[in-house]
């Protein structure tokens, strides 16, 4: 599971508007607007999303919120009737489902690619754990050992274990094989960047060459600002129970056509019995991670990669991390790690592609 940083990246001079902007819309805000700057904010996912644009297009809150809507409906696990809650249900054989927009299959596309890049760090049927330690529900529940293991029997993402994907049939309808009942998927580390894609795309369709889009923390831009200047980013530093209100930035970066997202495990935690168990699991072991990994920041060209690789780098820790990072330069990723070292102190690495972008 991967737990958000949704401050960990801020827009910088770019906006103007505070909180009450994303939750106070009204009807003027459905209209279509058409000039040489939008900025559309709203909610959505249990978070907000902020849509700047800065070419001559046609755009509407209400065409924002509706594609985010059809979005929730293929993926979200919190509502009932969605592709993916209908899935989590079934109990086994051969599910059926349509998804015109592609977007269900593209997301579990997506996962299959990161979760195989990462050898499994990053698996979507962690859910099983995420809520056997009570996270889908919000409270302390410490599961023994026991438990822990039953439930890792339910994990493991490679095709033909507890799913078969992409099975062909004569008609319209997808078709997924369930072989484990009890097994369930969880797109929440992925699925976020996927719907800012979906997002960026959706202007790209109507023209817009410079744009910013960023739901709950993760970021992907394209061209200027109305600056005339790439779009700047911040990123927090690590601050366990940080706000808006006492946020400390640790880098600034300029992003040029990039997508960027962070995963940290010093926001969401719970506190038992003196122990700090991190919301961020470890799908091969069935515990929350311990390592001295606080915040990872990926940079990549698409947004849905980046959520997804930064919650397997969370999961993997800095070591290793940097390890990927050096065998895979293929990918054109670039990492920003935040850690404690031996003597707990906090510090830094960052790849050479990081450090370019950062803002002097």
């Amino acid at each position: 599971m991967k737990v958000k940083s949704i401050l960990g990246l801020l827009i910088l001079f770019n906006i103007s508007c505070s909180s009450d902007v994303h939750n106070d819309l009204n009807d003027e805000d459905l209209e279509i607007v058409s000039s040489k700057r939008i900025e559309l904010f709203g909610n959505t996912q249990g978070t907000t999303y902020a849509v700047i644009v800065n070419d001559q297009i046609e755009l509407s809150h209400k065409e924002i919120d509706e594609t985010l809507h059809q979005f929730d409906l293929a993926l979200s696990s919190y509502i009932p009737n969605s592709i993916l809650s209908k899935l989590n249900n079934y109990s086994a054989g051969t599910f059926k489902y349509k998804d015109s927009l592609n977007f269900f299959n593209r997301c579990i596309e997506q996962s299959r690619f990161v979760y195989e890049l990462s050898s499994g760090n990053f698996d979507p049927t962690v859910y099983p754990l995420v809520d056997g330690w009570g996270f889908m529900k919000n409270i302390e529940q410490v599961p023994d050992s026991m438990t822990v293991d039953s439930l890792r029997g339910l994990i493991g993402f490679k095709d033909d274990y507890h799913f078969k994907f992409n099975v062909k049939g004569k008609d319209s309808l997808y078709r997924i094989i369930k072989y484990t009942p009890n097994a369930k998927l969880d797109f929440n580390a992925l699925a976020q960047g996927l719907s800012v894609d979906v997002i960026c795309e959706l202007l790209e369709e109507k023209g817009a060459q410079n744009y910013f889009v960023e739901i709950g923390g993760e970021v992907r831009v394209k061209g200027l600002n109305s600056e005339g200047v790439l779009w700047t980013i911040g990123i927090d530093q690590p601050v366990e129970k940080s706000s808006a209100l006492n946020r400390v930035l640790q880098e600034i970066v300029q992003l040029d056509n990039k997508s960027i997202a962070t995963s940290g495990s010093y926001r969401k935690f719970y506190e038992k019995d003196g122990i700090k168990y991190s919301h961020t699991l470890n799908p091969r072991t069935g515990y929350p991670v311990k390592h001295s990994l606080l915040s990872v920041t990926v940079v990549a060209d698409n947004c849905a990669l980046a959520d997804g690789l930064a919650t397997a780098f969370m999961v993997m820790g800095t070591e290793n991390t940097i390890k990927f990072i050096k065998l895979n330069k293929d990918l054109d990723i670039d990492i920003f790690l935040i850690f404690q070292n031996v003597k707990g102190r906090q510090e830094t690495y960052m790849s050479k592609g990081f450090k370019s972008i950062i803002l002097k």
